[in-house]
């Protein structure tokens, strides 16, 4: 009998499923407002943005998009850029330097004058992409596509090993 008296009492009282209703809502509300200020850093999308001179080091970008961005002299030293979609883009002497930009398509990207020690670019597409002047030492280009020509040019000057996956820059580009 108690049991049926509890829920008759909730049946009768529309008013009280509004008040609980309701305070689910705000529960709900002040979480969010009270969520830390920072967003995660690879639900940010930067196409068509200029972020130059701004500092993203050691940051999780997996996944995010700098099409057609500008990042001249911007610091991704150490961040994870794997899975990003960077073309149009520009880096022009822009810190990479132990970058992760696996699996990235970067199609007619620049990357001018840009450090990219020790960098990780494996399984990439870098089509159209220019590397002029760009710092490569012990960058990884294993698996990536890469035009024929900046392949050739990069290889006047590849050197050293990539600490984390071991491979030669000279052997991850193919070079002779």
């Amino acid at each position: 009998m108690k049991t049926m008296a509890r829920w008759n009492w909730f049946r009768l009282q529309p008013s009280r499923w509004l008040l609980v209703g309701l305070g689910w809502v705000i529960a709900v509300g002040v979480w969010a407002i009270c969520l830390p200020a920072y967003a995660q850093e690879n639900t940010v999308d930067y196409t068509y943005t200029n972020v130059s001179h701004r500092d993203f080091s050691h940051l999780n970008l997996s996944g995010t998009s700098f099409a057609a961005a500008t990042a001249r002299e911007t610091n991704f030293e150490g961040s994870d850029l794997s899975q990003t979609i960077l073309t149009k883009a520009s880096f022009l002497r822009a810190n990479l330097s132990e970058a992760i930009l696996s699996e990235s398509f970067a199609d007619r990207v620049v990357f001018d004058q840009a450090n990219l020690t020790n960098a990780i670019i494996t399984d990439a597409i870098m089509t159209s992409t220019s590397f002029n002047d760009a710092q490569i030492q012990g960058a990884d280009f294993s698996g990536s596509i890469l035009d024929r020509y900046q392949v050739i040019q990069m290889c006047k000057y590849a050197d050293g090993v990539n600490p984390l996956t071991g491979i030669a820059t000279r052997d991850s580009l193919g070079c002779r």
